[in-house]
């Protein structure tokens, strides 16, 4: 097989420039190293080349398209019984882990994007790092601070349990085909957090009714959740609390609606 045809419908972009891939390969492994690594959507092997070009790391690649697999299955023999054919949000990951640590890196569908990342913090204690190709947008969302119109769910849930650091911007002309948005990098990892120290579905809910109303102040925003009026940040909108602050509001909702029962 000499190469295979990117597909629309699997929201295909292979990243063509070879040193960008080496970066990326090269930016997994900051801190504390999982020497097995998943590459997810790897198509014809671009930045998969420059991982196995690591010694020290366990490549394995999950990949949908059937094309792809039988194209890494031919021109990467190190990856022989590596190669999933699979759907990455619908695996269960303990099989892959084999009860060690992975972690997570590729050119990732930007149509699937944000689901990656919501299947990684599922497994968060099993995932220490998470190096990945984005959609512009959301790789900014996802590594924004407090007090930016583009902070907002995705970037609390996220760094509730990873440092998240926004790497570089990647052109459209480096895939083929191109997209019609620009590209970032991001690298999480995961940070010294074991649990949130409140009930995790009530921050959930709060962190997501909150921004689903972000224009309204919290006090607003939050009125399908509380009744109480005497609670931290009520005056404040979703966008200017940090994770620490959605926690403790949480701890006070859950308080107060202990004391209420």
């Amino acid at each position: 097989m000499q190469k295979v045809d990117p597909k629309k419908r699997l929201g295909q972009h292979f990243l063509k420039d070879k040193s960008i891939c080496e970066r990326i390969a090269n930016l997994y492994g900051s801190q504390e190293i999982a020497p097995r690594v998943v590459e997810i959507g790897p198509g014809m092997g671009a930045l998969t080349e420059y991982l196995l070009k690591r010694p020290e790391l366990d490549t394995w690649c999950m990949e949908v398209d059937d094309e792809s697999v039988l194209y890494l299955d031919e021109h990467f023999p190190a990856l022989k019984g590596k190669v999933i054919f699979g759907d990455f949000l619908r695996e269960d990951l303990s099989k892959i882990m084999d009860g060690k640590k992975i972690g997570i890196i590729g050119n990732f569908p930007y149509n699937i994007s944000s689901q990656i990342l919501f299947k990684c913090l599922e497994y968060r204690n099993e995932i220490p790092e998470i190096v990945g190709m984005f959609q512009k947008e959301v790789a900014q969302r996802v590594a924004e601070k407090p007090g930016s119109k583009t902070y907002g769910i995705l970037s609390v849930l996220l760094q509730a349990f990873y440092d998240i650091e926004y790497c570089f911007t990647v052109d459209e002309h480096v895939f083929n085909p191109p997209p019609k948005v620009k590209s970032a990098v991001i690298r999480c990892v995961r940070n010294n957090r074991e649990n949130l120290g409140c009930d995790e579905k009530l921050f959930i809910q709060v962190v997501k009714t909150a921004f689903n109303q972000r224009r309204k102040t919290m006090r607003n925003a939050l009125k399908p959740i509380i009744q109480q009026t005497e609670l931290p940040f009520l005056e404040l909108r979703a966008e200017r609390l940090s994770v620490d602050d959605f926690i403790e509001l949480t701890k006070q909702i859950s308080a107060a609606k202990n004391l209420a029962n």
